[in-house]
């Protein structure tokens, strides 16, 4: 079975050699990270380009919306080819932190149902204190179908993109502590492609998603640099939140400021929001500690 196996590899490998010379691919995988992900990003574009048009025409209504999800599909072939034949790894999405095995499995539900939890104790903390009210004729049950379609797409899809593809192409250069800042303030930049105007006013979510993006990588690593928590906390916090706004499920009271709540709605533009990701990320951090000191106590039990 290994030799078949390894023949399969070879293969591959002769298979590479004659598409693409190891020369030109050793020098782009060694290229400097600015400049492998402007790469990938032209490569990308040049690769969707001649199809960007054909959502349009298929759906004049929802052009934009499919040839975005045309454009991710791009994407996650290419990251295929990217992993495989520029980084030669022989499993090129797990080298980016996608794996599809029971343990990733696992990770994305104990990831879903940190984040589903966590965004209900941060609004269920503030309507018992009297910030939030309870609509009575919302009706709730309706937006949980599409916010969890909407939730996985988003979580899928941004965490392979930002802490799969993104965060590990930055640490192979910056390292761990500079390459968690630079992802998370682009992730945080990347959601104000928008009017000027709207930028104005949304300007003061930017620390919120700053943080946002640093808990999202914390609980990569502390996976074994598997994306498949952060998927799931990403999906939680985005399910749980687009049922309660979807729905006007609750209303603020105006008992304190915008800026504790969230400014225009958004938790991550208020004070509140701040501390539960602050609280979020330290829960991460802890867990960790704590996961890693039982199985050294059980390995060393073991041992005896």
């Amino acid at each position: 079975m290994r030799r078949a196996e390894n023949e399969r590899l070879d293969q591959h490998d002769r298979a590479r050699i004659v598409i693409i010379p190891d020369r030109l691919t050793n020098k782009i995988a060694n290229f400097a990270a600015p400049a492998r992900l402007g790469l990938f990003l032209l490569t990308l574009a040049i690769v969707w380009l001649p199809f960007g048009a054909v959502p349009f025409l298929l759906f004049p209504e929802n052009g934009d919306t499919a040839a975005l999800v045309l454009l991710y599909i791009f994407f996650v072939a290419l990251l295929w080819f990217w992993g495989s034949w520029i980084k030669k790894e022989p499993r090129p999405y797990a080298h980016y932190g996608l794996e599809f095995r029971p343990i990733a499995g696992f990770e994305y539900a104990t990831g879903l149902i940190l984040g589903l939890v966590g965004v209900s104790l941060l609004f269920g903390v503030q309507t018992w204190w009297g910030w939030f009210a309870i609509s009575p004729g919302a009706n709730w049950q309706a937006a949980i179908l599409p916010g969890a379609l909407t939730a996985f797409g988003v979580g899928f899809a941004e965490e392979l993109l930002f802490r799969g593809w993104l965060l590990t192409e930055l640490e192979q250069d910056y390292g761990q502590g500079r390459s968690l800042i630079a992802s998370s303030l682009i992730f945080a930049a990347l959601h104000f492609i928008r009017p000027i105007e709207a930028i104005l006013a949304t300007w003061v979510q930017f620390p919120g998603l700053f943080l946002l993006g640093a808990d999202f990588v914390w609980a990569r690593r502390t996976y074994q640099n598997r994306v498949g928590h952060a998927m799931g906390l990403h999906t939680g916090f985005v399910w749980g939140y687009f049922v309660i706004d979807v729905s006007d499920l609750l209303t603020a009271t105006g008992q304190v400021p915008e800026s504790i709540t969230g400014i225009g709605g958004n938790p991550v533009a208020g004070l509140m929001g701040i501390i539960f990701l602050i609280i979020t990320g330290l829960f991460i951090k802890v867990s960790y500690r704590i996961r890693m000191g039982t199985a050294k106590s059980k390995s060393l039990k073991d041992s005896i």
